[in-house]
């Protein structure tokens, strides 16, 4: 098997999980509040990511850290997975499924903007054309297709559901300066956020709902700290290292936020709105275009441009 088929593979894979997890967010917070099931859930993905450290036999390199990097390790923790999947998760316990989760992945498009003042990267016409219709998208599908009225189905749900694409957004471009193996740094950063949010979440919420909690909300949480939080990274990290063409790989994307709609459905019994089938395809179209930017770039650089 070619380098990039499993590259492939990987990426379906990877897609597959993203695939699922609005689903088991909301079964989650059905019974949870967003920090029970963030504590949960970051608890699962530091056993999840330790085990795979030692499978992989990179266990030790999580003790082979300087001072400086141990300190970025719990700086970038508060960011993620403490303040995003908060801010996330919160989103998700307002709004439906079917609208928090295509708000989500305008993150890429945000990124883009970020880098213009953080990373010197410019601003391109084809950026300012992908926002427009990537936010023409976020509009319908915040109104329900109430456009005219601008009538917001849940302000506070959406303005959390974009701050969190602020948020991840931000977490990247901190971590183009990291020098930590990629699966080693989301390990400790995790691992140093996790008795913050264990401290906040006892302060705030109590303990006592891992007894009351029904075994379909636990395994819910679970399930997101193991694949969305573990996994999925790790077999993302694999697809990008093993393509030989990494915008087929990235392309795989557009497929999860209409899988996602299908689980969606089907799982939580969510009536699919015309308004969320429009409002997605305007962000993935947006998003089709910053990709297509990205892979213009990638041919000049190919050929000497």
């Amino acid at each position: 098997m070619t380098n990039q088929k499993q590259a492939m593979l990987y990426g379906l894979g990877t897609v597959l999980l993203w695939s699922t997890v609005a689903t088991a967010f909301k079964l989650s917070l059905r019974e949870m509040a967003p920090l029970q099931m963030l504590l949960v859930a970051s608890s699962a993905s530091v056993l999840v990511m330790a085990l795979i450290l030692m499978l992989q036999g990179r266990w030790h390199l999580a003790f082979s850290l300087s001072r400086k990097q141990y300190a970025q390790s719990f700086g970038m923790g508060l960011i993620n997975p403490c303040l995003y999947y908060l801010v996330l998760f919160g989103a998700f316990d307002r709004l439906p499924a079917q609208e928090a989760q295509p708000l989500n992945y305008t993150w890429a498009l945000v990124l883009a903007y970020l880098s213009v003042p953080f990373l010197g990267q410019r601003l391109r016409k084809l950026d300012i054309l992908a926002g427009l219709v990537c936010y023409a998208g976020v509009v319908v599908i915040a109104t329900r297709g109430a456009i005219s009225t601008l009538g917001f189905s849940d302000p506070v749900g959406v303005s959390l559901a974009l701050g969190s694409t602020v948020i991840w957004a931000s977490y990247w471009i901190i971590a183009t300066r990291d020098t930590r193996d990629p699966v080693v740094g989301l390990f400790l950063n995790f691992l140093f956020g996790l008795p913050v949010i264990f401290l906040i979440c006892w302060w705030a919420e109590g303990l006592s709902f891992v007894y009351v909690t029904s075994g379909t909300s636990l395994v819910a949480a679970v399930y997101v700290g193991v694949f969305e939080m573990g996994v999925a990274f790790v077999l993302w990290s694999y697809a990008m290292k093993k393509a030989e063409n990494t915008s087929k790989v990235s392309n795989l994307i557009f497929i999860s936020p209409f899988l996602s709609l299908v689980f969606i459905h089907f799982i939580l019994g969510e009536q699919i709105l015309p308004s969320t089938y429009i409002g997605l395809v305007l962000i993935m179209a947006g998003l089709w275009l910053q990709q297509k930017k990205l892979k213009a770039r990638e041919e000049a650089l190919a050929h000497g441009g």
